[in-house]
């Protein structure tokens, strides 16, 4: 009984002591009649340590709706002293038509690493918005970020 005791309180002395993970990941709906080229998505990150260099990628599900292969987005990151805008094409689907993200049914995810390593925290602000040459956008759902360690590179 006593072994049993130990391996139980071993266990979670050793729980306790783990990192706690400091991931953030958010998404915003988007109106299912569109969305408008003038719509600009806004996140603020929330829990985040500040002096952890975090990963930031940018996902998007969408469905069988969405007419392109592709999706031009503007991410503009950072925090009021320092922020940083690019460009980003993600390619949602092959020259066949086939979706390149994870889905189940008519939904499909696809997610982009646009930093590897930045400095991304509770004051930081991140700004999304279609970049396309249409008006309005159909048959995307949801646009959003994650915010996770950054990976870890293995050598041979």
């Amino acid at each position: 009984m006593n072994k049993f005791l130990a391996i139980i309180l071993t266990t979670l002395c050793l729980g306790a002591c783990a990192p706690k993970h400091n991931d953030y990941s958010r998404f915003e709906n988007i109106d299912t009649r569109g969305w408008a080229y003038g719509d600009t998505i806004t996140i603020r990150p929330q829990g985040l340590d500040s002096v952890a260099p975090r990963q930031l990628s940018l996902a998007i599900r969408h469905n069988n709706r969405y007419e392109f292969r592709n999706l031009w987005l503007e991410v503009t990151y950072g925090d009021r002293r320092h922020m940083l805008r690019d460009t980003f094409n993600l390619d949602l689907a092959d020259i066949y038509g086939r979706w390149h993200g994870k889905g189940l049914g008519p939904s499909y995810q696809y997610e982009l690493t646009i930093a590897p390593r930045t400095n991304i925290s509770d004051s930081s602000i991140v700004y999304i918005r279609h970049v396309m040459r249409v008006d309005t956008l159909k048959g995307i759902e949801q646009v959003g970020i994650t915010v996770s360690a950054p990976a870890v590179k293995q050598t041979l």
